[in-house]
């Protein structure tokens, strides 16, 4: 088995709130997280697939294919946007960096054509990423 990875940046704002919390409890819990005007991150997204490598082309797949992927479902969908607010996704769960891995591997694991999703490694910040590798 082989593994490749593609890299893609995007940048978006959010917040944290639960509606089961009080504004105080928001505040305690999320901090300055939990203001409700948000505030924006520039994230990294790495996506992982796996298998053998095809005889004919000696790939897992083509890169190209995955980087269109990833713009047309990832970027485009989220590049840009206050993410609470526009993505439906996030409508009523919070865009933690974990439930936004968990996202995006739903968004690309049914659409990939070759390979098999691995991992879907996710950087908040320069020394803060999340890996999930699925259910």
């Amino acid at each position: 088995m082989i593994y490749v990875t593609r890299r893609a940046e995007f940048s978006a704002s959010h917040y944290y709130h639960n509606p089961k919390f009080s504004p105080e409890q928001n505040r305690r819990v999320f901090g300055k997280c939990s203001n409700p005007l948000g505030h924006g991150h520039n994230y990294t997204v790495e996506v992982t697939v796996g298998g053998p490598i095809d005889p004919a082309t000696g790939m897992v797949l083509d890169l190209k294919d995955l980087k269109t992927l990833l713009e047309q479902e990832v970027v485009e969908l989220m590049d840009h946007k206050f993410l609470n607010k526009e993505v439906p996704a996030f409508a009523e769960k919070n865009p933690t960096t974990e439930n936004l891995a968990i996202e995006i591997w739903k968004l690309l694991a049914p659409k990939l054509v070759q390979g098999k999703l691995h991992r879907i490694r996710l950087y908040e910040t320069a020394d803060l990423f999340v890996d999930y590798y699925g259910e």
